[in-house]
């Protein structure tokens, strides 16, 4: 009897500790989430362009393909890269971060000029100019996953710095929960958005009650904001995040002069107000932080599709310039 009463209680210790471990796992992978937040964002307003000129009933096809290529990214080649870098190069993960920030702070600044100067895109041209749906959808999946890799890139890293030290499974079983979380929030937040349209449609043709064929039309006329209003956000997003990884990157690296002057004028600002002074700093930072971001983009853009994109087209053998 004593022996049995020693394994239940071995059992209950195995048992307190393996859901100690869980909750670990969960508030983790929780944090690295939240933090990877301005990419997700952004990744769910990319996303929904990868099908416009489709019909219907491949839009959702196309989504699950690009999903799956998703996963594939983060599970398969990025999270076992991650935990090398972290087992083996611990160091290199806050400039890899940096390079991922300032890829960001590219980007937004990019979509910034393409607005303020609207210009036309060669390669947009060619890929819409196909006649062939086939080649057309296989083109832009294979798009979608090579733009997909890059972001999701920048998660994981971002994931697995916000993970604390811990052991190398827990860090593997975090990183995979932040990879399926995410890609299962991004593609199926926007599976329901390129389909609220048809929805709406439905609804207002076939619906009997005048209400429910109002609100249909409402859906199908406010789709074209939202999407618009996603995209501003998730531009806003990627400055504000890639401008604050490199400001803090700089921090870690020594060079903290940049984040502390933003810090106290944040602080400044926070302090004329008797109500709400964290949030008043927090807004005033990701402001600063994003006009950083957007700074560094715009001298960026110039390198990329004048240096960078010609010695990467004359090494791959595609063409050059940003996207």
């Amino acid at each position: 009897m004593s022996g049995l009463l020693a394994l239940l209680d071995d059992v209950a210790a195995i048992a307190k500790v393996a859901a100690a471990s869980v909750d670990d796992i969960a508030g983790a992978a929780a944090k690295a989430g939240a933090k990877a937040a301005g990419v997700v964002i952004d990744d769910a307003a990319v996303t929904p362009k990868y099908v416009t000129g489709f019909k219907a009933d491949r839009e959702l096809p196309i989504i699950w393909r690009i999903a799956r290529g998703s996963l594939f990214n983060k599970l398969v080649i990025l999270l076992p890269l991650a935990l090398i870098l972290s087992e083996f190069l611990p160091g290199a993960i806050t400039p890899l971060l940096m390079v991922g920030g300032a890829y960001l702070c590219f980007e937004g600044a990019e979509k910034v000029f393409h607005k303020l100067f609207p210009h036309a895109d060669p390669a947009v041209e060619e890929d819409l100019s196909t006649g062939d749906p086939v080649r057309l959808e296989e083109d832009r999946v294979r798009g979608a996953i090579k733009t997909d890799f890059i972001l999701s890139a920048e998660i994981m890293t971002i994931a697995l710095a916000a993970v604390p030290d811990s052991g190398l499974l827990t860090e593997a079983v975090t990183l995979a929960a932040v990879g399926i979380a995410i890609t299962a929030f991004v593609y199926g937040g926007v599976a329901v958005i390129v389909k609220m349209d048809d929805l709406g449609l439905h609804m207002a043709t076939r619906s009997r009650l005048a209400a429910i064929r109002a609100a249909g039309r409402g859906l199908v006329r406010g789709m074209p904001t939202f999407l618009a209003a996603l995209a501003t956000v998730g531009t806003a997003a990627m400055l504000w995040v890639g401008g604050s990884i490199v400001i803090h990157g700089f921090e870690v690296l020594g060079f903290g002069w940049l984040g502390h002057l933003i810090e106290q004028i944040a602080h400044a600002f926070g302090s004329t107000v008797t109500l709400g002074a964290g949030l008043i700093e927090w807004v005033v930072k990701a402001a600063l932080d994003g006009v950083f971001g957007l700074a560094l983009g715009m001298v960026l853009i110039p390198l990329a599709t004048r240096v960078f994109g010609p010695v990467i087209a004359a090494i791959t053998g595609g063409k050059g310039g940003a996207h």
